[in-house]
Formats: C-alpha cells, sequence, structure tokens
C-alpha cells in the first residue's frame, strides 16, 4: 500500500477510474476476476440485462469468498489443534525430563 493514485480499468466494456492506495497490478487483476467472472455468467445464463448480469457476477463473486473464508476457518482451526496437540506434547516430554532429572538426583 502506498499513496492514493487514480488507475483506470476496464469491467464488461466499459472503463472506470478507481481511485486507491493499492499497487496499480493488483487493481487491474481485480479487474480481471471480476470480467472472468462476468463471463461465465454469460455463458450460463441467457440475460442480457447488464443489471442482471452484474448482480449474478457479485453473487458467485460473493459465494467465492465465503467459500473461502469457510477454507480458511477450517484451516486455522486445524492449526491451532495441532498446536495444542504439539505443545502438549513438548510438555509431557520436558516434565518427563524433569522427572528423570529428580530420580537421578535422589540415587545419587
Amino acid at each position: 500500500m502506498g499513496k492514493e493514485r487514480s488507475v483506470e480499468i476496464k469491467v464488461f466494456g466499459q472503463t472506470y477510474t478507481v481511485k486507491t492506495d493499492a499497487e496499480e497490478d493488483h487493481i487491474q487483476e481485480v479487474a480481471r476476476y471480476v470480467n472472468e467472472k462476468i463471463d461465465e455468467v454469460l455463458k450460463k445464463t441467457r440475460s442480457v440485462s447488464t443489471l442482471n448480469v452484474a448482480i449474478l457476477t457479485a453473487l458467485n463473486i460473493a459465494d467465492d469468498l465465503l467459500r473461502e473464508k469457510e477454507k480458511r476457518m477450517v484451516l486455522l482451526r486445524e492449526i491451532e489443534k495441532k498446536s495444542e496437540d504439539l505443545a502438549e506434547k513438548i510438555d509431557l516430554r520436558l516434565s518427563g525430563e524433569d522427572l528423570e532429572k529428580v530420580s537421578i538426583i535422589l540415587k545419587g
């Protein structure tokens, strides 16, 4: 992120100027993604209404986002569980070493 700039993009045949502090390459990638999603909708629907295409595209993008968020949450839960298991194993191992040291001292 840097200073705010104007970036010209083309979406669904229309040119837009976007004010953003993101890198131009990122904004162009966003526009490409939206155009790809629009093309998917156009291939699957007979609608010629720009509004209908835009709404269906927005719904598809929102669906993608929510699915990715759910995948992320599943991964974070898995990482948390594995971290807890690993910490428990480390604690058990360390407490086992402490017991060995105590028994060596007592025998000594």
